[in-house]
């Protein structure tokens, strides 16, 4: 199959260069100075898995010169750069093209599903520790690689997803075909969402949480929040999240943070609504109190985040 993967950033560009590495059709949607120095120097990984190594040649370009029409729509990107997208897999897409979302906000396949009414979309998550080192470089931090995705509607099921998974599969990565997407793309929520207001609320690391202390005290009250919401919306986890979420943490690097934070203390554009204020309004549409979570929203809305 031939896949299209927009967003060439540690989501993005881990899934490309671990599938063109296995052989499979891939190509990267990036822009700037990543994108210029990817197609003169290929992509240069560093990994605590498979080391230091540079994929190349690899195929990446922009959206105004992509010419294919892929099989699958790897969408990568931030939350906020979700409606540049559209009109870019509209052009490009055709009948039987399958959009996959891996974003960080949860919700997202079913809102681009609304705008792109003629394809499947499915939803989605990712688990991975990975960031744009520097253009044309990816840093990926911890052993974790997994994808999780499926449909809405047990009816939409179709062979080409299962076909993602073995490919997904072949090239290294942990494939998971999920039966309750709802359930699952929560379940990654609830792990991503308490962390990166955890580390903005105490502007920290993973290693500060990863000790006993105030920060991952916070993150576990966080994370007992997002649990009574799943029960609320009548997608109850089937796992400790408490326990499964400070397991993955503490096999984190030590250095890693949440884009939303880098992207903060950068002074760029944020996935802040999305990742805190929503669950705010959550907590306020199912009835469910989200105290620590109204107490981090409000330390942000004083700093003027949004």
């Amino acid at each position: 199959m031939k896949y299209l993967v927009i967003g060439a950033g540690g989501t993005g560009g881990s899934i490309g260069a671990f599938m063109t590495e296995a052989g499979k059709d891939v190509t990267l949607i990036a822009r700037g100075e990543h994108l210029k120095k990817m197609q003169e120097q290929g992509l240069k990984m560093e990994t605590t898995v498979k080391g230091n190594y540079v994929v190349n040649p690899i195929k990446v370009t922009d959206m105004e010169h992509y010419e294919g029409q892929p099989d699958i729509i790897f969408v990568c990107v931030k939350g906020y750069s979700l409606e540049d997208t559209i009109p870019f897999i509209k052009r490009v897409a055709k009948e039987d093209t399958i959009v996959i979302p891996i974003l960080n906000i949860y919700g997202t396949g079913g809102r681009m599903q609304k705008e792109l009414p003629e394809l499947l979309v499915t939803d989605g998550c990712i688990y991975i520790a990975a960031e744009i080192k520097e253009p044309g470089k990816i840093w990926q931090k911890g052993n974790i690689f997994r994808v999780v995705y499926g449909v809405r509607e047990p009816e939409k099921l179709c062979p080409a997803l299962f076909e993602v998974a073995k490919d997904l599969k072949d090239s290294g990565i942990d494939a998971v075909l999920s039966d309750n997407i709802r359930r699952d793309a929560l379940q990654k929520f609830a792990y991503v969402s308490p962390m990166a207001a955890c580390g903005l609320y105490y502007h920290v690391s993973a290693g500060e949480v990863q000790v006993t202390g105030e920060p991952r005290d916070t993150f576990v009250k966080l994370m007992k929040e997002i649990d009574a919401l799943a029960i609320a919306m009548d997608v109850p986890f089937q796992i400790d999240i408490v326990t499964t979420n400070l397991q993955i943490l503490d096999t984190l690097d030590p250095t890693a943070s949440t884009s939303m934070q880098r992207d903060i203390y950068a002074g760029k554009s944020s996935e802040i609504d999305g990742l805190i204020y929503e669950v705010v309004r959550l907590g306020q549409q199912y009835g469910v109190p989200v105290p620590t979570y109204e107490m981090v929203a409000a330390k942000a809305r004083e700093q003027g985040l949004h």
